[in-house]
């Protein structure tokens, strides 16, 4: 393949890139991050491509937005090996890395309804425990119950 039948989204200007995202996992990332279609920027989205390290994966190229750290600790729970480079004039200015320690601490709320940090009456950091990484296995620190992923996007903070 030449490199004009390899690229399928033009360059940004500047922004984020975000490459290696699991393959359909691309538009709950978008969501996860609040990144909306009524932005006045562009927006690039490539889902389902081949990639030499996944077998698969999804690219977004936001326009005049660059990650904050928060919103990597968020990626983290959807594409824990996803790569981030901040592009600035058409260049790559910085390359972000997307790690999961072994606990996250406020990026997400307990799913169990009934869980300490839930009441408002007793506040308490939300932490989750990281009990395995591949696949992505949490635990709450507090009630100890394990994390449905699906659920778990919805109860971000």
């Amino acid at each position: 393949m030449s490199a004009g039948e390899m690229r399928r989204v033009t360059a940004i200007n500047n922004g984020t890139v975000i490459d290696h995202i699991p393959a359909g996992s691309a538009l709950v990332v978008l969501q996860m991050l609040g990144i909306s279609d009524d932005r006045a920027s562009p927006i690039s989205l490539v889902m389902n491509v081949p990639s030499s390290k996944h077998g698969r994966k999804d690219i977004i190229k936001v326009e005049d937005r660059e990650l904050t750290q928060d919103e990597l600790d968020r990626l983290a729970l959807i594409a824990p090996k996803a790569s981030v480079a901040i592009i600035r004039s058409y260049a790559v200015a910085e390359k972000r890395e997307v790690t999961i320690g072994t606990e996250l601490v406020n990026v997400a709320s307990c799913t169990f309804s009934n869980c300490i940090t839930i009441n408002p009456r007793e506040p308490q950091d939300h932490r989750l425990n990281v009990v395995k990484t591949d696949p992505l296995e949490l635990r709450c620190r507090y009630c100890g119950r394990p994390q449905v992923m699906s659920e778990l996007i919805g109860n971000l903070i």
